[in-house]
């Protein structure tokens, strides 16, 4: 099966419906992309296929047929990606373990949505979890991103 992650094909030799994450991480070996509950109910997994955010935990690798984007494929350590930049800058991480998942969820909000309200980051983090509670710096980060001030 041929898979096109963060712009390179990959082949890989996995069962149709082997979750996307398990690919990723065991085949692959693209780690970013972290188990959290295996139900898509918590966002640790979430990737993007096509620009749309997806829990790879859930989606089958057969069904995998876009373009996949996963942290590794959104900035460098040279240049950030701008959501990175505004992660460190607002001090987002606590433990780290939700983070790709919360990051990756921001890039397709933005993209869709370049200019959120508190109403449209709330909708599109609705099922991303994060155990430390850092929703309100989540917040600012997506709103520094967007070039909105991180108070307003």
């Amino acid at each position: 099966m041929r898979l096109n992650v963060n712009g390179t094909a990959i082949q890989i030799d996995a069962e149709p419906d082997m979750p996307l994450l398990w690919a990723l991480r065991d085949l692959a070996g693209i780690l970013g992309p972290k188990f959290g509950c295996g139900i898509a109910a918590c966002g640790a997994c979430t990737v993007l296929v096509d620009g749309a955010p997806v829990r790879s935990c859930v989606m089958p690798v057969s069904q995998a047929t876009g373009e996949i984007v996963t942290i590794e494929g959104i900035g460098t350590a040279g240049e950030l990606h701008p959501v990175q930049q505004a992660w460190i800058d607002e001090q987002v991480s606590q433990c780290g373990y939700c983070q790709a998942g919360q990051i990756m969820t921001a890039v397709a909000l933005l993209e869709a949505n370049p200019s959120p309200t508190d109403e449209d980051i709330d909708k599109a983090f609705g099922g991303n979890l994060c155990r430390c509670g850092t929703y309100p710096r989540i917040r600012a980060a997506v709103k520094r991103a967007a070039g909105a001030p991180a108070g307003a």
